[in-house]
Order: structure tokens, then C-alpha cells, then sequence
């Protein structure tokens, strides 16, 4: 089977990218990726001569070479490609607007076009049935929650920012082409991931970054807006379940029964680094910012029989200790030096 992970040069993409090659052994990869800032192929390392992984750099809205890839006889899709910092859709929607819906409507158009003949797929099928294309999105489509309840399937789409309204926008259009032309799409929503290669612009990979430098950790407003902390790992089983055995047309979230206030991550990481909580500065609150995000992740553990595994304690814990065992990755990152590692690889300067 030929899967096309998009935006695989990403956090959460590059993770399942070697998830997939680990536990998949009849899976081909190919990663496309536009390497924008926040992609990075050291993310990577020690893949890229995988028997079965293949890397092309190059912009998901650009029809004629998501064609081409296609071409090579592309069995199912993973979308991760996706601006999705929400203070930089503030500054500027644009990117996101062009990525993440204009980028997932030529996906599918491409997919309708290639995979005409094997449409539609009918019913729940058993596991390795394909084509099938799975939308990777978020919780924040949803909006802000009050102090109780968690967001489920059913619940109402309200994004807050110019980023979950993309997201929303690829989310809907996605399911209208399974609605109208019978495509088979996935669509997941998850919580907010943390663990390995995350770009440090993000929560937790800035706070235990700059908490190793001993400089100062920016907090939004009070602090004690909330979010529902989500293992990458764990993320990346709920995507092979529905990938393999999830039912087109249908919407599954993915949470982490790991509720925390921000405050609350900044100091556990504070207290596993052993530094003080003096180096927290609140900072002026984001416009638009969502007091409280939770999953009811109960359909997918239903339908799937999936559950996280990782606590939020145990991999908080691991996470700081993968940050601070490889502190030359995210010193990169941080430096821009990271760049450098395309150009070594494929002699093409990044900066």
C-alpha cells in the first residue's frame, strides 16, 4: 500500500511518518512536504534511506505535482499540511486560508480524479481496504467550552481564530466531497499534542526550552485558560486505527483525557526541570483566546477500541527529558540552523 502523508516534515506528521514505517511493514510512505518554516526534515534523520520512505518537496496546492505524485499509484492520504500557529493567523490569514483550504480542496480533487474507478467504498470494510483519504484536524473548529461538558462529534463548529476557521472551512469540504461524489474521507479532530521534534514556537516545547536557557516563560493573560494535553504517540494510534479501520464520512475525535490549565504545565515543567517559577512573565492575552478546549474521545474508543496510553504526567515527563537529551535539535531550530540539514541532504539552500 502507497500512503501520501502531506506536511510529513511536521511535528506531528514526521512522528506518525516513522510510527507508520515501525509498525507497518507492508506500507510504503511518500512525504510531501513544502518545508516552510516550520517544517524540518531533520525531524527525519534516519529515515530518509528507508526502503519504503520517499520525500518530495513541494506545495500541496500545486495541482500538477500532487497529480504526478499520484500517479505513482497513491493508495490512501494522510493530510497534516497545514499552517497552524493561531498568533500567526492573526498577523496574517492569508497563508492559511491558501494552505488549508485551497491545499486540501486540490488533494481532493486530485484524489476524485485518480481514484474515480475505485469509488464509492461502501460501509465500514475490514482493516486494509483503500483508497481513503484522512483529514487531520483539531478540537479548536469547536470553539471555546464553558467550565463543563467536552466537545464531541456532534458538537457545533465555532472557531475563534483565523486558523480554526480554515481548519473548519477544510473540515466541511472534505466531507462534502464523500457526501456528493462518495470520496471516502476521514475526518479527525484531536487535542493539543505535545512530545518529540515539536517546533518551540508551541506551549510546551518553548516553556522547557527556555526554561533550559533560564529565560524568562511567557504566559498568556491569567494562565488558566484550559487544554486537553494529547501524547504524539497516542495521536499517531488513533490515525493507523482510522486509517485502517475508521468509516468514510465520518468524524472522530481524538483527546487525551489530560485537562491542564496552562499555568499548571508551566509550572510541572518548571518543577521537573528544577527551575524556579520566578522566570514566569504573564504576558497580554492572545485576541480571541479560547478559554477551554476538552475531547470526548468515547467514539473512537467505542468504534476503534482506542485509549491513550500515555498519562500526562509520564509524557510531560519523557518530553522534557527528550528536550533536554537533544538539546542540539532545538538549538537549531531556534538559530535557524535547521535549514541547513535540507541543503546537505538535496544541495538546495532553504534560507
Amino acid at each position: 500500500m502507497k500512503l501520501l502523508v502531506t506536511g510529513g516534515a511536521g511535528f506531528i506528521g514526521s512522528n506518525f511518518i516513522r510510527y507508520i514505517l515501525r509498525t507497518r511493514p507492508g506500507v510504503s510512505v511518500i512525504n510531501l512536504d513544502k518545508l516552510t518554516y516550520a517544517g524540518n526534515l531533520e525531524n527525519l534523520a534516519g529515515v530518509e534511506n528507508h526502503p519504503r520512505y520517499s520525500f518530495t518537496r513541494g506545495d500541496i496546492c500545486d495541482r500538477r505535482l500532487v497529480s504526478e505524485i499520484f500517479s505513482r499509484g497513491v493508495d490512501a492520504v494522510v493530510n497534516f499540511a497545514a499552517e497552524s500557529h493561531v498568533d500567526r493567523s492573526i498577523m496574517d490569514a492569508s497563508p492559511f486560508v491558501e494552505t488549508n483550504v485551497r491545499g486540501t480542496q486540490v488533494l481532493l480533487d486530485v484524489a476524485m480524479e485518480c481514484w474515480r474507478e475505485r469509488l464509492p467504498v461502501q460501509g465500514p470494510g475490514p482493516a486494509g481496504r483503500f483508497p481513503v483519504f484522512v483529514q487531520v484536524s483539531t478540537d479548536e473548529v469547536y470553539g471555546s467550552l464553558g467550565p463543563e461538558g467536552r466537545f464531541t462529534e456532534e458538537s457545533p463548529l465555532k472557531p475563534s481564530s483565523p486558523y480554526s476557521a480554515s481548519k473548519a472551512a477544510a473540515d466541511l469540504l472534505a466531507l462534502a466531497y464523500h457526501r456528493t461524489h462518495g470520496l471516502p474521507v476521514i475526518v479527525t479532530r484531536c487535542s493539543n499534542n505535545y512530545g518529540p521534534y515539536q517546533f518551540p514556537e508551541k506551549l510546551i516545547p518553548l516553556m522547557i526550552t527556555n526554561a533550559l536557557e533560564d529565560q524568562p516563560l511567557p504566559v498568556y493573560g491569567d494562565g488558566l485558560n484550559v487544554r486537553d494535553w494529547l501524547h504524539v504517540e497516542d495521536h499517531c494510534r488513533a490515525l493507523e486505527l482510522v486509517l485502517f479501520r475508521g468509516r468514510p464520512g465520518e468524524v472522530y475525535n481524538i483527546g487525551g483525557h489530560g485537562e491542564r490549565t496552562n499555568l499548571e504545565v508551566v509550572r510541572a515543567i518548571l518543577k521537573l526541570l528544577g527551575r524556579p517559577e520566578s522566570l514566569i512573565r504573564y504576558v497580554n492575552d492572545r485576541p480571541g483566546h479560547d478559554r477551554r478546549y476538552a475531547i470526548d474521545p468515547s467514539k473512537i474508543t467505542r468504534e476503534l477500541g482506542w485509549r491513550p496510553r500515555h498519562t500526562f504526567e509520564e509524557g510531560l515527563a519523557a518530553t522534557v527529558e527528550w528536550y533536554r537529551q537533544n538539546r542540539p535539535w532545538w538549538e537549531r531550530v531556534k538559530s535557524g540552523e535547521y535549514k541547513d540539514y535540507y541543503t546537505k541532504m538535496y544541495g538546495e539552500s532553504l534560507r
